[in-house]
């Protein structure tokens, strides 16, 4: 059984950064991709980004390019999502997630394990 669990979350300040981490279990981290999703209150999950098992491919929604970035360390069994000029619309809670193949989707139903979530809220 693969636990995800992520840390980081707070409360920042328009304009500020955090970065968000989530450490696996188990032995199989490096054989796929990881993905990070939110959710914010009254609306569906959606995408964040994406990173494939060996850390050479990235995706991200439109919302996260250019401000946040996904990376992992795969000898530690973490991946993370660096967050820079926050906005408030990006309070949410956060989910990494684990996929079930080594390149990472859009799709939510193709990560198979997920982590509790961590609140990320921005103020003005």
């Amino acid at each position: 059984q693969v636990q995800l669990v992520e840390s980081g979350g707070g409360l920042v300040q328009a304009g500020g950064s955090l970065r968000l981490s989530c450490a696996a279990s188990g032995r199989t981290f490096s054989s796929y991709a990881m993905g990070w999703f939110r959710q914010a209150p009254g609306k569906e999950r959606e995408f964040v980004a994406t990173i494939s098992r060996s850390g050479l491919t990235t995706y991200y929604a439109d919302s996260a390019k250019g401000r946040f970035t996904i990376s992992r360390d795969n000898a530690k069994n973490t991946v993370y999502l660096q967050m820079e000029s926050l906005e408030r619309e990006d309070t949410a809670v956060y989910y990494c997630a684990r996929s079930r193949w080594e390149r990472g989707t859009y799709s939510g139903s193709d990560y198979n394990y997920w982590g509790q979530g961590t609140q990320v809220t921005v103020s003005s």
